[in-house]
């Protein structure tokens, strides 16, 4: 009897260890002030003129993160930098979270830790968090370019890359790195991209852009 209570035992910890090592999964968009589907061409000429500000949104499907359930949560990161995102910072950079408002204290401080580790030195200087609804829905389409992410002062919506009326140079790819880490992301047409809220000292409407990704993140 005791041999098999032993055995039940070890085989509910093989069931439930793999899904807890699963972590997090959830949706992952990304928006910037430059074009990140582009020809090198096009990319050197913007460099230190455009692509210092974006907005990271992350929304979890399901999973926690130190010990904490977050799904369904959202978290979202706006950063002003001195230079163009994804090169080599001259100047610290400052970002301003939005955590979802549905997140009780302990989900908020789990978002929060989130937000840093996945937007790495970018998110390091926080210079304020908000509380602010977050929803980002994906279209399941194939070509799964459209998006809308809502975190109040910080929206960003996008469409599918057209080859043939997107393509400028001919020679276009996806020439920036996303942001973040632990992603699969595509590049997207960015619709709109707006941040209009406080805690950077910048606001920006930056539509009509082919500065977009989005995907999918997992933290294990």
């Amino acid at each position: 009897m005791k041999r098999m209570v032993v055995l039940t035992a070890l085989a509910l910890m093989v069931c439930v260890l793999p899904a807890r090592a699963a972590g997090l999964t959830g949706k992952y968009i990304e928006a910037r002030t430059c074009d990140v589907w582009t020809g090198p061409c096009f990319a050197n000429a913007e460099m230190n003129l455009a692509g210092k500000h974006a907005v990271l949104g992350w929304k979890v499907d399901q999973g926690e993160f130190r010990g904490v359930r977050l799904d369904g949560l959202g978290v979202v990161a706006v950063v002003a930098a001195s230079d163009t995102l994804g090169l080599t910072q001259t100047g610290k950079g400052k970002a301003l979270l939005i955590v979802d408002s549905r997140a009780d204290a302990g989900q908020r401080e789990a978002l929060v830790a989130l937000a840093r580790k996945q937007g790495g030195a970018l998110v390091e200087n926080v210079v304020g968090v908000q509380s602010a609804r977050v929803d980002l829905e994906i279209c399941p389409c194939a070509e799964g370019g459209c998006a809308i992410l809502d975190a109040g002062t910080a929206r960003i919506s996008t469409r599918c890359l057209d080859g043939k009326h997107d393509k400028i140079c001919g020679n276009e790819s996806a020439f920036y790195p996303p942001l973040a880490c632990d992603v699969e992301v595509r590049p997207a047409f960015a619709i709109e991209h707006t941040f209009t809220g406080k805690g950077v000292n910048e606001t920006w409407n930056d539509a009509g852009r082919r500065g977009a990704y989005l995907g999918r993140f997992t933290v294990r």
